[in-house]
């Protein structure tokens, strides 16, 4: 890759002024694909400098001009689809076909979703019919640092920096170190598409270096970040000393309600939904809640799914997971499937150590526990990897205390052909989201959570709305 080593500054591919080489390692191969640069103070400085320098202009673009912006992006993006799925799959582990279908093809996803957004999103106005002397401007925010994570890298990026495009914010993208390869190929994309110069720039680091120095920078008006519940308190208490706005999308530990009545397929679709990606998904639903009259059939389905689940390289085509992301996370899942053993969850298939035939790259075994606690870590952890938690339930009123006794609160999960059931359950689950029965929420609906799971919503209007102020004006010539 060309700009593997620069960063995307003012407009030009330039060279860091402060950085440091750091591999991208490929998960399936465990083997260095190439270099990039981890950017220092001087680089952050510079592009921080860049897009305030900009803003100045951008924030008086019209909605027209934006839109416009949107829909080139729109087309070099799709002309460009392969390429990013190539990126991401090399970077991250993603298998390939899926990386064509789910990675690269949320970037299109959002894209068109935020273009739809924002034809119907009126900026100003009147206060309400009868007081048109008081009027309302939603205006942009100012400079955003956007921190976006490496498990789902198109995902994140585009909902993060369209809306900030859409409100006319200007930013600094600062995406993870662990899967940048398709960050700077975004950042090809802006150029080609004709972002103005200085509205958009991007900048490699890590966490404690570029990360840090953004969630400070006295110039950054707004931090937008995607990923751990631990680095989002950290972020939040760097951004307090400058009193920015922070928007927090962190970690889950969704619950999956298996009801007796639900569809007969729920506990495949179940395992499915939780192992894709590899697991490495903050919406994932790990713990499954089977009404107990149920219970001992859902576990033979968990693991006849999960043994049916196929792990290979991310190079090769069909459908199965991949490795995870890095030897960091493989660790961290072998130590956990652990200590599920140790404390007394009933491993059921899977378990520690590679799958068989695989001796080389970060991958782990399907594996699902049943007969788990509420008390147990793998029920409370997140673990961000292909791992089942079951645990049986007697009474609704049980399953939803179950579920909502955590720390978390991002997605969880209804299975009931019962519509008033269905209805009442998701009322009392204390998440931003609840999927019922397989069915996905439609384009341009929030996402986001609650408790520890962060603040504030991503996606169509509610995203448009995380990045802009709101002004009130009095004495408005009618």
């Amino acid at each position: 890759m060309e700009n593997a080593a620069n960063f995307y500054i003012d407009g030009k591919w330039v060279a860091p002024r402060a950085g440091t080489s750091f591999p991208v390692i490929d998960p399936s191969t465990e083997e260095a694909v190439t270099s990039i640069s981890l950017g220092g103070e001087a680089d952050t400085n510079a592009a921080v400098a860049a897009a305030k320098s900009a803003f100045s202009t951008w924030r008086k673009s019209t909605k027209a001009e934006r839109l416009e912006l949107l829909e080139s992006i729109l087309e070099v993006y799709t002309k460009r689809s392969d390429e990013m799925a190539a990126a991401i799959s090399s970077e991250m582990g993603a298998p390939i076909d899926m990386a064509k279908v789910q990675q690269s093809g949320t970037g299109s996803f959002h894209l068109n979703a935020f273009i739809s957004a924002l034809k119907d999103y009126e900026f100003e106005g009147p206060l309400r019919e009868g007081e048109e002397s008081t009027h309302i401007i939603h205006e942009p925010i100012g400079v955003c640092a956007l921190i976006t994570p490496w498990n789902w890298p198109m995902n994140q990026i585009t909902l993060k920096v369209m809306p900030a495009l859409a409100t006319g914010c200007t930013m600094v993208l600062k995406p993870s170190e662990q899967s940048p390869l398709s960050g700077i190929l975004f950042s090809e994309i802006m150029d080609e598409a004709g972002v103005p110069a200085g509205v958009y720039n991007m900048v490699n680091g890590d966490g404690p270096g570029v990360g840090s120095q953004l969630s400070a920078h006295k110039d950054v008006d707004m931090v937008s970040f995607t990923g751990s519940t631990r680095a989002g308190r950290a972020i939040t208490i760097a951004a307090a000393e400058t009193i920015k706005r922070v928007s927090l999308e962190l970690g889950g530990k969704g619950a999956n309600l298996v009801f007796a009545d639900a569809d007969p397929k729920a506990v495949k679709q179940g395992i499915i939904r939780c192992f894709n990606n590899t697991g490495q998904s903050c919406n994932a639903p790990t713990r499954m809640l089977v009404e107990r009259s149920r219970y001992d059939d859902a576990v033979e389905q968990a693991q006849a799914a999960a043994e049916a689940t196929s792990v290979n390289a991310a190079s090769a085509e069909g459908r199965h997971i991949g490795p995870l992301v890095s030897e960091l996370q493989f660790n961290k899942v072998q130590d956990l499937i652990q200590k599920g053993i140790d404390e007394g969850a009933r491993l059921v298939t899977g378990g520690v150590g590679r799958p068989e035939g695989l001796n080389r790259g970060f991958f782990v075994r399907p594996t699902v526990f049943a007969d788990c606690n509420n008390d147990m870590t793998i029920m409370r952890e997140e673990i961000f990897g292909p791992v089942l938690s079951m645990m049986p339930f007697d009474t609704e009123e049980e399953a939803i205390a179950i579920a909502n006794d955590t720390d978390y609160g991002l997605t969880n999960y209804v299975q009931t052909t019962d519509p008033e059931k269905a209805r009442r359950v998701a009322r009392e689950l204390r998440s931003g989201m609840v999927d019922m029965n397989g069915q996905a929420r439609g384009s341009g609906s929030p996402f986001g959570g609650m408790k520890q799971s962060g603040n504030g919503r991503e996606g169509g209007k509610w995203g448009i709305e995380e990045f802009v102020e709101v002004k009130a004006i009095g004495g408005w010539p009618t």
